[in-house]
């Protein structure tokens, strides 16, 4: 989090809960089958459950996974709700094990509160859970063997996400950790490392350790980039389409729908953004 917060939209300039499900309907009508809620924070939204069963509704049409990703603050409390309408996968972002330096990186409480949603997540056999973690050198560069450590008796899938250039997040090459780095770092530490079979449109590399419950895996967006295969494609809270997330171009659909577009004006919006989505990223 930014040392100087960040701006909020008003809610008038967020789309609403039937106009997600309107756009989520089209998407899955052209061959989506998942769908991601991510933020900012969705758990934020009163209205999440509803946005969950919804979207629910669209697997009678195509939509085969529901997913959210999430900082697990208030995740717990939340859960059953979201599983019994159709949530079906789960991403928690956390950097640290350690709960002072959490409270560094967050500027906030609530350590003891993720690690819960976690367990509790683990727990209720969710198809998948995913926890997310920035690598960042000399900041939680050494804690990726305990992270690994907690796929032994976790059916988690850790992910290490290299860390990539944001508006405002203060990147330089000297706080950059590859892949490969971490791989060679972590590996000393256990007997064995394999390495698991990736899906063609994986966002991810997968290992495991022999003999864990979970997996662990590298998110190599800078010194491995995976855009040739990437079949992802972003609407943010405000409308805005994304058919890249370090790409420049929006085309705003909620605009479109408030001014009265029918929905074959919307197919066409959505088909000429993804027509043209660029080779790779910068």
């Amino acid at each position: 989090m930014p040392e100087e917060g960040v701006p909020l939209s008003p809610n008038s300039a967020l789309l609403t809960a039937a106009e997600i499900i309107q756009l989520a309907k089209i998407f899955v009508s052209n061959g989506v089958t998942k769908i991601r809620l991510t933020g900012g924070e969705p758990t934020i939204r009163k209205d999440l459950v509803d946005i969950v069963a919804g979207l629910n509704e669209l697997k009678k049409i195509g939509l085969e996974k529901i997913g959210i990703t999430t900082n697990g603050l208030v995740l717990k409390r939340k859960l059953q709700q979201l599983q019994d309408n159709g949530l079906d996968q789960i991403n928690i972002s956390l950097d640290t094990l350690d709960k002072h330096k959490f409270e560094l990186l967050t500027r906030r409480r609530g350590f003891e509160n993720v690690l819960e949603s976690i367990d509790a997540a683990v727990g209720m056999g969710f198809d998948s859970v995913k926890l997310n973690a920035v690598v960042i050198r000399n900041v939680n560069d050494m804690e990726v063997k305990d992270f690994v450590e907690m796929t032994r008796e976790k059916n988690l899938y850790v992910r290490f996400i290299e860390y990539m250039p944001f508006d405002g997040n203060k990147w330089n090459k000297d706080k950059f950790v590859s892949y490969k780095e971490m791989l060679v770092d972590v590996s000393p530490h256990f007997q064995s490392i394999m390495k698991e079979s990736d899906h063609p449109n994986d966002t991810s590399k997968k290992y495991k350790i022999p003999g864990y419950a979970g997996t662990f895996g590298f998110i190599t967006s800078m010194s491995d980039h995976f855009c040739g295969t990437c079949n992802r494609i972003r609407l943010m809270a405000d409308g805005n389409l994304k058919v890249c997330l370090f790409g420049n171009a929006e085309i705003n659909l909620r605009d479109a729908m408030r001014n009265g577009a029918p929905e074959e004006e919307l197919h066409e919006i959505i088909g000429s953004a993804v027509r043209r989505k660029k080779r790779q990223h910068a």
